[in-house]
């Protein structure tokens, strides 16, 4: 059995007439930066978040980059990310002069807590950037009355959880990356929402911030050959945008795929002691970027090298902390020993094949691998 932990191509066959004529009509058009496509999707994707701004962009990396150009920190600033997440995160952070403040995550969740945060605030700190890891949202009410009660700046790094909603406690709905100041995502090809190349883009219902990103993405005009600012170049292609255009009207239907394929996994491990399967908070839906176990007694490369075996490809996401990492260690506005839910994770995290194209003979085969290895 051929199974992948993102199976591309599949997808792309059932999109193929569409994708394939989308793509030939941004050749013949000639308007390969900036064209008609890229105005489309960005409308679109407004339209499907609720948000005011769309802001399209090269990469998810470059979001991040452009949403902290956007705020105006001043070099040795303080941004608290957690240290349990992509390397990107951290890397803009860095890149700028800033100061990454690297803290712990929920042993549950995988994600940051406004608890964790404030008890790491400190006279230096500026920004926040909660990351909404392997598909679910943040507790972003909670972070949210935390930055406002501080005066701090919130970036949403959305990248795995496009297409999540968010409930706050008086019963409104909102979709995930549109709560902090800026929301940033990636689309990158494995993404839920994948170009086929890179690409990325930021959000803001803020309608300054959004024309200062803008200008940041655009070599720093308004107005061409007229530069305001010192920026960037980061345009998302128009063939990435035709093809993302046509990907965002599926994006539901990937999403429900998903989370039908959690379910089965889920039911299938339900009675294993040594696994924790994945959390579900009751603010946020799952859309399941990563399907992510924890392997709670010390065998999960054991399991990684046992699965390999049957043919059944696994990731760690991630292997290493953050304040592990030799690039970062200089840059780091905190001295840490360890970070304890961080190293646990980081020793016993593993995911299984997770995408939208999965089979239920594909699940019954991975399950029963797991289920004969603890057996």
């Amino acid at each position: 059995m051929n199974i992948q932990m993102v199976d591309l191509k599949s997808q792309y066959q059932k999109l193929q007439e569409e994708i394939d004529t989308a793509v030939l009509e941004v050749i013949r058009s000639t308007a390969f930066i900036n064209g008609p496509k890229v105005r489309d999707f960005q409308a679109n994707l407004e339209s499907y978040l609720g948000a005011k701004h769309v802001i399209p962009c090269a990469n998810g990396t470059d979001a991040l980059q452009v949403a902290l150009m956007g705020l105006g920190l001043k070099p040795g600033d303080e941004v608290i990310v957690p240290a349990f997440t992509y390397v990107a995160t951290a890397e803009v952070i860095a890149l700028l002069g800033l100061r990454p403040l690297m803290v712990d995550v929920d042993q549950d969740s995988f994600n940051v807590t406004a608890d964790i945060i404030e008890k790491a605030i400190t006279p230096n700190t500026k920004a926040i950037v909660p990351v909404n890891l392997f598909g679910q949202s943040c507790d972003m009410e909670a972070i949210m009355e935390i930055a406002n009660k501080h005066n701090l700046w919130v970036v949403e790094d959305n990248a795995q959880a496009i297409g999540a909603d968010y409930t706050f406690s008086d019963g409104r709905s909102q979709k995930t990356g549109t709560i902090g100041h800026i929301g940033c995502t990636s689309f990158y090809p494995s993404k839920n929402l994948g170009a086929y190349g890179d690409g990325g883009a930021l959000y803001t219902n803020d309608d300054e911030l959004a024309e200062q990103l803008r200008k940041i993405a655009n070599h720093g005009q308004s107005k061409r050959y007229y530069h305001d600012m010192v920026g960037v170049n980061s345009r998302l292609d128009s063939i990435q945008a035709a093809i993302l255009d046509i990907k965002l009207r599926y994006l539901d239907e990937y999403a429900t795929a998903r989370q039908q394929a959690a379910d089965y996994y889920d039911q299938a491990f339900a009675n294993i002691e040594q696994l924790q399967t994945p959390y579900r908070h009751p603010k946020s839906t799952h859309v399941f970027h990563q399907y992510t176990l924890m392997v709670k007694d010390g065998r999960r490369d054991e399991l990684q090298t046992y699965l390999k075996e049957q043919g059944i490809p696994s990731m760690i996401y991630y292997p290493v902390p953050l304040y592990k990492q030799e690039a970062y260690k200089a840059a780091m506005a905190n001295d840490i020993d360890s970070l304890p839910v961080t190293e646990t994770l980081c020793d016993s995290v593993i995911s299984l094949p997770m995408h939208s194209e999965m089979t239920e003979d594909m699940l019954k085969h991975i399950s029963q691998a797991v289920l004969d290895f603890f057996a």
